[in-house]
């Protein structure tokens, strides 16, 4: 993934980058700034997203179905298409939800509350400059970047010596917030807006600092982790790797083709569970049907949701409510039903894998709010397209090239023939 900077640089390095934008010759300049790429991601809002998102699956489907019918009819051996219940119910829905982390510093209070309090330290500077004050107040500028050095740098660092920080933190803080309250009492104001913007955020963060420092707590609601991100918050996976993370959460569905369509998006940590019956009555809008099962983790089964499912004959992932059955013959199938469950919902983490490792969901670089939630949606687009580019691929080629040997390009495109055909 390219930033916008190195972006806009390789275009004005590469003929083929040229080409592709439509330029009608080669230039040695950007034919753009960088700020352009920014304006781009602004208008493409999540709702756009998804629409491109649909029409992007609607003519994947169609590709699909063309290269069906362009595939031979006997070539090895042929699943068994998957038939409707006595429901009507046909096909799958997988449902999981990850985050999607921003790149921002790893948030330490103390290290939050220094930053908190060199932006002040400007704040007051810009109005020194900008009224000509005849005396600046004393910030003990110096006497505060050691007492931060002095933690920042230390190696093992005790929860009284990290206490003993946060504390002198807050008091510089609190004496900066004074002295532009004192400012703004007497008439003068800040006139740009980015400025009034972060002086709010860090009065939250005062605040939100100072709650904690009071009641020997570290949790707190709408919590600020940084402060040119101020709508991130702290996303508690419980992975070995990542016990928590710091961005967007939010939740796909993935139909038995594997498509996926995000369901639900937020800078604010949410349950999951709550989404699972909308999701459901949304892919019977879009299909017409109910699907035959759904697998989800184990947070999503509530009662709830399982006499949902129950009403409308859709099989929920997980052990069945109740004691087991005594009949061995039923206990056995319902391990291999447990069992084909635990495999296919495998799906929904191979397109996070996909997602993360190779189309920018697992880091988040953008900025802003809107962009960095258009980042995600764009992400998920790319990775449902490129998915089955072998499928599209094969179909192209194959129309394109008159020929009767349909094999070679089997082989050349590393097409599946029974899931073509399936």
């Amino acid at each position: 993934m390219l930033s916008d900077r190195k972006t806009t640089k390789a275009i004005a390095e590469g003929p083929y980058l040229q080409y592709f934008i439509g330029l009608p010759r080669f230039q040695n300049e950007a034919p753009f700034q960088p700020t352009l790429l920014v304006e781009f991601r602004k208008r493409l809002t999540p709702e756009i997203m998804e629409q491109c998102n649909e029409i992007i699956i609607q003519a994947l489907e169609e590709a699909e179905q063309k290269a069906k019918e362009a595939a031979p009819k006997k070539r090895g051996r042929k699943r068994a298409e998957e038939t409707p219940d006595e429901n009507g119910n046909l096909g799958t829905a997988i449902l999981d939800a990850t985050c999607a982390p921003s790149y921002i510093r790893y948030p330490q209070d103390f290290s939050l509350l220094n930053e908190a309090r060199e932006k002040l330290e400007g704040m007051i500077d810009w109005f020194y400059k900008r009224y000509g004050f005849d005396k600046k107040p004393r910030t003990y500028r110096r006497i505060a970047h050691q007492d931060y050095l002095e933690l920042a740098k230390c190696k093992k660092r005790t929860d009284s010596k990290i206490r003993a920080t946060v504390r002198k933190m807050l008091a510089y803080v609190k004496r900066d917030l004074g002295y532009l309250e004192g400012y703004m009492s007497e008439g003068y104001a800040m006139t740009d807006r980015k400025m009034i913007n972060t002086y709010l955020v860090i009065l939250t963060l005062y605040e939100q600092q100072k709650y904690m420092w009071d009641n020997r707590v570290h949790s707190v609601e709408h919590r600020i982790v940084s402060l040119s991100q101020p709508w991130i918050r702290p996303i508690v996976r419980g992975k070995v790797k990542a016990p928590t993370e710091f961005g967007a959460k939010f939740e796909v569905i993935l139909d038995e083709r594997g498509y996926a369509r995000m369901t639900r998006v937020s800078f604010e940590a949410f349950n999951e569970s709550e989404k699972l019956q909308e999701a459901l009555i949304k892919y019977h809008e879009r299909t017409g049907r109910w699907p035959k099962r759904v697998l989800v983790d184990q947070i999503y089964r509530t009662r709830a949701n399982i006499a949902f499912c129950k009403e409308h004959g859709i099989r929920i992932s997980g052990p069945k409510l109740g004691r087991r059955p005594k009949d061995e013959k039923q206990q056995q199938a319902d391990k291999k039903i447990a069992y084909k469950d635990n495999t296919d919902r495998i799906g929904v983490e191979r397109f996070f894998s996909l997602g993360k490792r190779c189309n920018g969901m697992g880091l988040i670089t953008t900025r802003l709010e809107e962009t960095s939630l258009t980042v995600i949606s764009l992400s998920i687009l790319v990775t449902n397209l490129f998915r089955h580019m072998d499928t599209i691929n094969f179909f192209i080629f194959y129309l394109t090239n008159e020929t009767d040997e349909p094999e070679r390009y089997f082989a050349l495109f590393d097409v599946d023939e029974d899931e073509l055909e399936a």
